[in-house]
């Protein structure tokens, strides 16, 4: 498949669910601004952000993007019977909980970079950032080519194999555009909001979008 066709393919994709996701989103931020009656619940996320820092955004990166989605494949018998459910369930936990602190160390430098004022400048300055060189750089290849690896048994030497000229050329920037085409609309929402809210509102985005893929795909992919 040219990269092309793979692009309109991922379009096709992912434009619903996209759609559906920055929804989402975004009525979590209007009853955040616009709902009086729910301040306790987002100070109380806030809260639990503030006092345990990396170790909360470890812990709910986990949960909501790793242990959530695993339990709906497995009890969804979409994780395939020959692979160990409890090495898939520990990479699942352990890789989403890196990526969170990852993130949040992220969110935290560009917010030293750039502040935390709610403007659009200063949130049209951080997507451009986080999407065009973090995302688009680091990221969306990365994560790629971990999930990657997991498929390949966790054998380096398979997943090296298949680390070919297609995989780069078509695959990662097919990915790429996708994660573009989701998160560049999510993630201008997340920097609207607080400091402290920013890890708990991409944990609950993160955790919607893996789901929403894992309903739409005839084979789970949480990339």
């Amino acid at each position: 498949m040219t990269i092309k066709k793979s692009i309109i393919a991922a379009l096709k994709q992912n434009l619903l669910p996209g759609l559906v996701l920055q929804c989402f989103a975004l009525a979590i931020v209007l009853i955040y601004f616009f709902v009086p009656a729910s301040q306790p619940v987002y100070a109380w996320f806030g809260v639990l952000k503030h006092d345990y820092g990396f170790f909360y955004a470890f812990v709910a990166t986990a949960f909501f993007g790793g242990f959530i989605p695993f339990v709906y494949l497995w009890v969804t018998k979409r994780i395939d019977p020959s692979r160990s459910a409890f090495a898939l369930f520990l990479f699942y936990v352990i890789f989403w909980g890196l990526k969170g602190m990852e993130v949040d160390f992220f969110y935290q430098l560009q917010g030293s970079w750039f502040g935390y004022e709610n403007t659009i400048k200063t949130i049209a300055t951080k997507v451009a950032v986080d999407q065009f060189i973090y995302s688009g750089l680091w990221a969306a290849p990365m994560i790629t080519i971990t999930y990657l690896w997991m498929e390949n048994g966790f054998s380096f030497r398979a997943c090296s194999a298949a680390l070919t000229k297609p995989f780069f050329l078509v695959k990662i920037p097919t990915v790429i555009f996708s994660n573009w085409l989701v998160w560049i609309p999510a993630v201008s929402i997340v920097y609207s909001m607080p400091q402290d809210l920013q890890i708990p509102l991409f944990n609950l985005v993160l955790c919607f979008w893996v789901l929403l893929l894992a309903v739409l795909n005839k084979k789970p992919d949480v990339n």
